[in-house]
């Protein structure tokens, strides 16, 4: 029986290769290369300088939940985030699982002013010639969808062109990435992408394991101020959250309450 990862895996290889079919790798390659470069903006030094390092994400569907807000716009949330504090943001473009597009982060981009995470299950280049020529500053890697040798190439593609990484591992066990290509930023995955079990502990469990001095960064089942305070002790500078946010009313004025709540 396939897991979640393994099937959303297996539908992301078909949808590249629809992408490829309708326009090819060097003709995006070309448009990238043609189209004047954006102004850079370092997600990595927006989280290390921020007094809360909140990467609020703009995600409408989960695969094991369902629909969190299917009338969620890009433009109004992404830029009620960054008007609330957010220090960086994270889109979702994968659409069969997430309800995501990358027109997501096109319309985000003239909107705000912060760096964009494209949060997608990356497997090819043709991936990110697709974030760098929408307008994202960062891209997300995740271990479980990549071997190391993947991984690492997947990784310098990204720095040629002009793309921060974001690593995700979930365990220690995946640190021989880290070793192979060092990224950005490094996040730990509080959810099992295999069966979507969601363990903020998980941060706690691994954070004396992880690399001393880079950006660390603790993703997934973070809701509560008090759980931000106490991965910032434990060494964590980021902290991906969504569907807290999601499942309001006002993403943006939920994001503000929080932030005040982190507040002395």
């Amino acid at each position: 029986m396939k897991d979640i990862l393994e099937e959303i895996l297996e539908c992301k290889r078909a949808e590249v290769e629809r992408a490829k079919a309708t326009l090819p790798l060097k003709k995006l390659r070309d448009m990238v290369e043609n189209t004047p470069s954006p102004d850079y903006r370092s997600m990595r030094d927006n989280l290390a300088a921020s007094p809360t390092g909140i990467i609020a994400e703009f995600k409408r569907k989960s695969p094991s939940k369902g629909w969190i807000k299917p009338e969620g716009r890009a433009d109004t949330i992404t830029a009620a985030y960054a008007g609330a504090g957010a220090a960086a943001l994270s889109i979702l473009t994968d659409g069969p699982y997430f309800g995501g597009s990358l027109d997501f982060i096109r319309t985000a981009r003239p909107m705000v002013s912060v760096p964009i995470l494209r949060k997608e299950f990356i497997i090819d280049e043709y991936q990110l010639y697709e974030a760098r020529q929408a307008g994202a500053d960062a891209v997300l890697l995740i271990a479980a969808s990549l071997t190391v040798e993947q991984y690492a190439g997947l990784a310098r593609k990204a720095h040629e062109l002009g793309l921060e990484v974001l690593l995700e591992i979930h365990g220690e066990r995946e640190l021989d990435y880290y070793a192979a290509e060092r990224p950005d930023m490094l996040g730990v995955n509080n959810r099992n992408l295999g069966t979507f079990h969601t363990d903020v502990e998980n941060s706690f469990r691994i954070a004396s394991l992880l690399p001393a001095g880079e950006l660390l960064v603790s993703e997934s089942g973070i809701s509560r101020p008090d759980t931000v305070r106490k991965l910032r002790q434990a060494g964590f500078r980021g902290f991906l959250m969504g569907e807290a946010f999601m499942r309001q009313p006002d993403p943006g004025r939920a994001l503000k309450t929080f932030i005040q709540q982190l507040e002395p």
